[in-house]
Formats: C-alpha cells, structure tokens, sequence
C-alpha cells in the first residue's frame, strides 16, 4: 500500500469515528500518523540525485508575492495589469504552464510577482504539477489567492485545504510551545495556561507515535492538537494571504458587499474599467496594492549623511520577515562591519520622540525614517604631552637596550 492510499484510509478512519471525551485520544494518534506520512510524501525519492524539476526563478526585489488559484480565474490578468508584463491569457483552462515573474513598482520599493499555473484539487499529493507550484508559494513573503467570485465558496475551502497539507499555514502565527528534544531524562510537561484542548496523556502518546521518549514541552497557550503536532515536525510556514475576488462584475451588488466583508478579502474586476483622474483603470487594483504593501509590512529608512540633506531617491528597505526592522537590521544592511563603528544614531520620524532623537541598536523603525549613523573617533596613538596614554619603553627590562659601557 502507497503512502497515498494510507492517507485516504486513515482519514476515511477519522471520518466514521464519533468525536467525544472518549475517542480524543484515538483521534489524536491519527493526526498524528497522518502528519508523519505527508512528510514523507514530501521528502524526494531515495537515490535521486537532483532536486526535481522545480520552477527556477531567481528572487529579485524587497519582496516576493505569488499568485495562486485554480485555472482559469485571471491570474495572468493580473500579472499584466499590475507589472506590464504579457503573460499568456486565453478563455481555455492551463493556459500558463511555468511560472512567469513580473516587478511591481510601488513606493520606491520593487516587489516581484510571480504567476504560477492554475492547480486542482489533489495538488499536494503532486497531480497537475501542484508540488512545484506550492513549493515556490513556500518562499514567497505573500500569497494571493484568487477566486473566481462567480463561483462556489468550496474553492477558498479547497485551496487552503491542499496549503495546509503540505505545511503551509495561512494568516496564522506560530504556537506558544516549547518543544526541544533531549537524550535522557524522559519526558517533561509543563504548561502555564490551562489546557482546554490538549492534556498531559494526549501530549504523551503523539510523542511515543513520533518515537520521541525524551523531551522537554512547555505550553505557553491553549494550543490544540494540530499546532502540538505542527511544532514536532518543525517544517510548517507561517504566511499571509489576501484572498482576491476576480470577476466581480458578473454577480450582483449584494454578493460583492458580502465578499468584500470577509476577512483578508479584497474584491477587483480585471475587465471592467472605471473612470479616475480623467482615465480609465480597472476596478479597485489600487486597494489591492494598498493592501498587498500593508500585509508585507515593509518599511523603507532614508540616510543622511552628516551635514547634507537626506537622501530620498533610494530608500534602504527593511521588513520584520527578512530580517528586522532595528537600527542594528539596518546597519547590517548598509555595511556588515558598520555596527562595531557606530556610537549612535540620529532618527527623525514616527518613531522618534523628538527631531533628532539619540538611538541605539534596539530602536525599533517605521516607515519613512530618515537615519544618520555617527561612528565612533579613532584614537590617537599615543596621545600628546601628560595625556600621553602608551610609553615608548619596552614591557620587560630585559628587552631594553643596553648602553655602550663607558671609556675607561
């Protein structure tokens, strides 16, 4: 039997088994078993030698986003619309076959795009190239999942279920819960909230299904079963999504006000134009930037040399996931040796108490900052006259030299 075939009939199991107090724990070894065998469904065949044939695309940019969503909806569209680049689009399904990247300008900042093929559900198991598709959504710091507005509410379900399956977890933070191997000493269980969800017995059967007999785990929250089991394996990502309605000129207004009042949900129309500023755009693509920026949380921090004006063409910029957003993140963005020379920083800005305000390495920046480093002096050798610091003589008597002796 497959490791496929395993994966639908433990689930099959967990479908015709009653949730309650008593089969919990039964539940739980199943989640278990199932998270260990889509690992392996991901790791590559033994005694292959390459890594696959991946989509190879190299990252360029402050940022990356990555267009996902069945066939067909109007990702290549998009992608033309908002970076100018053509990407085949056409009324037949499987139009895009690779991965096409385009750049987006926006304030100051290039951020790359990238177009994948449409994917279906079974994705994650590797039908229709949806494990390459999915693995380049792994490196990216947004994903953009477009829907179809004309179509059911079971696609969002689909996708996200095929994401979550291979490790991907959408809009959700890593658990409070420290887990960490150790070779002795059997198994430690502490917590320091009360666990609705999860006990100490639970905890410890996932453990020995995992073969794990001597570890230390701390619950720092009420966490369930899926995010105990999330930290065992180690491999999940963590990563926003913006959910986009395409084609929301072909349903009524009421579905639009419905759709658009979803959390993490935007709604455009790539075909139907609007008229502003005396021209024609599509409908609400610049929401979808705007949102697209807020969501990638990058910040842009201007310099200013000392004794010169501030230099706004091009920003240095920053963001907590590639990272950090403190002076020391930006220094080590400048320069790597620049945060040994630095004695402070000058900051003006939001996140300043005052213009200028003296800051050191841990000074969290925000948007639009304007920053001067002041490095430290060089000291003399030596110094002058009684402020003189280092002597000329040697350390040890016996390195001294020796004076001629006397004529007789």
């Amino acid at each position: 039997m497959g490791i496929i075939e395993r994966i639908k009939e433990i689930e099959a199991e967990m479908a015709r088994t009653q949730k309650n107090k008593a089969t919990e724990y039964h539940l739980g070894q199943l989640k278990a078993k199932i998270a260990k065998l889509r690992t392996q469904l991901l790791e590559p065949p033994k005694g292959s030698s390459g890594g696959g044939d991946g989509f190879e695309v190299t990252k360029y940019g402050h940022g990356r986003v990555a267009l996902i969503g069945f066939p067909s909806v109007g990702k290549s569209t998009l992608l033309t619309m908002l970076t100018g680049t053509h990407s085949e689009a056409a009324s037949y399904e499987f139009t895009t076959l690779t991965c096409i990247p385009g750049v987006i300008r926006y304030n100051d900042t290039k951020i790359q795009l990238l177009d994948l093929p449409g994917i279906i559900e079974g994705a994650s198991e590797g039908k229709g190239r949806g494990r390459q598709v999915i693995a380049v959504a792994k490196s990216s710091d947004l994903v953009l999942m477009v829907l179809d507005a004309s179509k059911s509410e079971g696609h969002r379900q689909i996708l996200t279920k095929e994401l979550e399956a291979v490790g991907l977890r959408l809009n959700k933070r890593p658990p409070q819960i420290y887990f960490k191997k150790k070779k002795t000493g059997g198994i430690s269980f502490n917590t320091t909230a009360p666990l609705t969800r999860i006990d100490e017995k639970l905890c410890y059967q996932i453990l020995h299904e995992y073969k794990i007999h001597n570890a230390e785990v701390l619950f720092r929250e009420d966490a369930t079963v899926d995010d105990f089991i999330d930290v065992i394996e180690g491999n999940r990502k963590y990563i926003k999504c913006v959910y986009v309605y395409n084609k929301i000129d072909v349903v009524g207004i009421d579905d639009v006000d419905r759709l658009a009042r979803q959390p993490n949900s935007i709604v455009i129309s790539c075909n139907l134009k609007v008229k502003f500023c005396c021209c024609l755009k599509q409908l609400n693509l610049d929401r979808l930037l705007a949102r697209m920026w807020e969501e990638m949380g990058l910040v842009r921090v201007y310099t200013k040399p000392q004794g010169q004006q501030p230099d706004f063409d091009e920003p240095f910029v920053l963001s907590a996931d590639r990272g950090g957003c403190t002076v020391e993140d930006f220094c080590n963005h400048v320069h790597k040796t620049l945060v040994k020379d630095m004695k402070y920083a000058l900051v003006w800005g939001t996140s300043a108490r005052h213009y200028p305000q003296h800051c050191g390495l841990s000074h969290r920046l925000e948007d639009e900052d304007v920053v001067q480093i002041v490095k430290k002096k060089e000291r003399e050798e030596g110094g002058r006259g009684r402020f003189k610091t280092h002597s000329n003589a040697p350390a040890r008597i016996a390195d001294r030299e020796k004076k001629a002796p006397l004529k007789q």
